[in-house]
Order: C-alpha cells, then sequence, then structure tokens
C-alpha cells in the first residue's frame, strides 16, 4: 500500500494544498462581505470579485496572456485602492473585530435589535390607539402569505413598522411579516382560528392566533379598541402583555434558541393546570390562551 501511495503523494499534496487555498480564500471573502453589509462598500467588493473571477477564466480558457499578467498584477494596486475608497468600512471592520473576535466565525443576527424595535413599535401604537398585526416568521416559511402581500423588502424600524399601520393608508388593514430583521411585506391576510376565544375579540386577534396554528411564527397584536398589546405563539394568545413581559417573550422565542413544538405543547398544558389550580398568580414564563 505504501508503495502504491508513495509515488502519488506529491499529486496528493498538490491537490490538498488548493483545497486548502481556495477555502482560506473564500473564508476570507465570506468575512469581508459579512462586514461590508450594508454598506456602499458591499456592492462594489461584489463587482470586484465578479469581476476577477471573469477575468481569470476568459484568461485560462482563451488562454489570453496579456489578460492574465494584467490578473497577476492587479491584487497588488487593488490593495492599496481599496484602503484609499474603504477606509471607513475598513476602520469600523478592525474595531469590531477588536472589541467582538466571535463575529470572525459567527454571523451578526440583529435578533437583539428586533426585538427592541418590536417592542418599541408595539407599544407606540398601543399608545396612538393604532391597531397592529405584526407577524415574525421564524422556522417555518410563510411565501404563500407573503406573495397575498404587498413586497416591503426594507430593514426594520420602530418608525416604518409605525408609519404603515398608520390609520388610511393602503396598508395598514392586513398584517405584516418580518422575516431576518426585515420588513419582507405588508397588507397581508392571514387564516383565522377555529379555536374559541373571547367574543370580545375582533378578527385581528383571530387572524394572529390562526396563523400560529399553522407555523411556529410569533404575532404581536395591538388592539385598536382597548390599546393593549396582545402576544400569540403556538396557537395561544395572552393578552394586555407589558412592555418587560413581551420583551422578555421575544427574547425567548428569537433570541435565546427555538424551542420544539412538544416542548411548547406540553409546558402550555402545565401552564393551563397552573393558572386553574392558582389563579391569583398565574406563571406567565409561556403564553396561555386568554
Amino acid at each position: 500500500m505504501l508503495d502504491y501511495l508513495m509515488p502519488k503523494w506529491p499529486e496528493v499534496q498538490s491537490q490538498l494544498q488548493m483545497i486548502i487555498q481556495i477555502g482560506l480564500l473564500s473564508m476570507l471573502l465570506y468575512i469581508a462581505l459579512l462586514f461590508f453589509r450594508g454598506t456602499r462598500a458591499e456592492v462594489a467588493l461584489v463587482g470586484i470579485v465578479i469581476i476577477i473571477f471573469v477575468g481569470w477564466f476568459l484568461a485560462k480558457t482563451l488562454q489570453l496572456e496579456e489578460l492574465r499578467w494584467l490578473l497577476e498584477k492587479l491584487p497588488a494596486l487593488l490593495a492599496f485602492g481599496l484602503i484609499i475608497v474603504f477606509h471607513p468600512e475598513l476602520r469600523r471592520a478592525f474595531a469590531e473585530i477588536g472589541s467582538n473576535p466571535y463575529r470572525l466565525w459567527r454571523s451578526d443576527d440583529r435578533r437583539t435589535e428586533i426585538v427592541d424595535a418590536l417592542t418599541d413599535a408595539a407599544f407606540h401604537l398601543s399608545k396612538k390607539g393604532i391597531g397592529a398585526l405584526i407577524v415574525v416568521e421564524r422556522d417555518i416559511g410563510m411565501r404563500q402569505i407573503v406573495e397575498g402581500g404587498t413586497r416591503i423588502d426594507a430593514r426594520l424600524t420602530p418608525e416604518l413598522l409605525s408609519t404603515i399601520f398608520y390609520p388610511n393608508t393602503p396598508l395598514h388593514d392586513g398584517a405584516v411579516v418580518i422575516r431576518n430583521a426585515n420588513i419582507v411585506a405588508a397588507g397581508c391576510f392571514l387564516p383565522l382560528t377555529h379555536s374559541q376565544l373571547s367574543h370580545e375579540l375582533g378578527t385581528r386577534h383571530r387572524a394572529g392566533v390562526g396563523i400560529t396554528e399553522e407555523t411556529d411564527a410569533v404575532v404581536i397584536v395591538v388592539s385598536e379598541e382597548t390599546r393593549s398589546v396582545g402576544l400569540a405563539h403556538m396557537g395561544r394568545l395572552v393578552q394586555n402583555v407589558e412592555t418587560d413581559r413581551l420583551r422578555r417573550h421575544l427574547t425567548n422565542y428569537l433570541v435565546k434558541g427555538r424551542r420544539s413544538t412538544k416542548g411548547l405543547l406540553s409546558k402550555g398544558v402545565d401552564k393551563v393546570k397552573d393558572v386553574v389550580a392558582n389563579p391569583e398568580n398565574p406563571d406567565d414564563t409561556e403564553p396561555s390562551t386568554e
């Protein structure tokens, strides 16, 4: 076996080196795009990478020696150009690496910002007496729901979310779908629940509970009549949620990890038993139908 492998070792070593180089280069490009995401440097970097790879492929395939020579000399000049043009972005990237090295191998999700934005928007709308239906998509996609509304594809901010639900605007009467810290669509129509809810609850609450019976989404419902904030998840609804409680629930669902449906249902049953046994001091760690 050794006599067979030893003559082939230089070729295998060459292949391994090439794979390692491609992997390191891909990782560096991914990190660069991750840090420059959302800035003017992102589009420029994507364009530069595409041009280099297309040029290299053409030079290699068509044996264009002049183009190949130019591409070999380009990285040195390109490095100085990137430093000059993207100086603010590079400074920010190095500062973030120094303050949070974990970003090198873990993407920077905005789940904490999502919680703050949703909480601020919900209670701002509540104080103004403006009804709202906000759906936060999780693992189960809602493509059909999104396609039935109006595409937004904008970064989630409390101001934009509040503006969408302002009365008499074209999109205020439907639901807003949030996906990956973005407002994907507005004016979406949701399926109504078949469960027995209080007769005081309107269509907005029934739609909020209905979508959570079909998906694992988290839904915030702001009542226009009572100015209360409700939270629906896994077919259960909590009404009159205070600021701290809403923030705690959203943090549990969106930041601390996604729990299994089985675990949520079992805890929901235990919650109902606790409320029945001790209605004066219910434990509010999980939403329950009220």
